[in-house]
């Protein structure tokens, strides 16, 4: 029998590429992949839901139609720090935007389904359980 010496990095590529292709099938990676792929969908909603019905709302409430323009000139620059504040503000209503409509509701989802499932004996219950089976039979 000889062997060529492409025979160990042809099992090598493919011991690679069933490595490769079990970790992209790993349940952690996949929900990782949906995950940012509804994260991407969903910011644009996110970011309409603030700068058209947030940050106007909050404009009329200060006075101001548009953070953005505030600036200051000090020497020869020009300082925007509007757009400072526009970008803090929509952080904060960004994130209490993703804190009220997707962390709140799906944290009432799962205590529902937990509230659903009945509670699973521990270990320590089990083994007590079948201990006393076995001392039944036994008797």
């Amino acid at each position: 029998m000889s062997s060529s010496p492409q025979a160990p990095q042809v099992a090598e590529k493919a011991s690679v590429f069933a490595e490769f292709r079990d970790f992209l099938l790993r349940g952690n990676v996949v929900d990782l992949a949906v995950a940012v792929v509804i994260g991407a969908a969903s910011a644009a909603v996110v970011r309409s839901l603030v700068s058209d019905l947030l940050l106007p709302l909050l404009a009329a409430l200060i006075g101001t139609s548009d953070f953005s323009r505030l600036s200051f000139r000090l020497g020869g620059s020009v300082f925007h720090y509007g757009r400072f504040i526009d970008a803090v503000v929509s952080f904060f209503l960004i994130a209490a935007a993703i804190f009220f409509f997707v962390i709140k509701p799906t944290e009432k989802l799962s205590r529902f389904a937990r509230e659903q499932d009945p509670p699973q004996p521990s270990e320590a219950e089990l083994l007590v359980e079948i201990r006393d089976l076995l001392k039944r039979q036994q008797a």
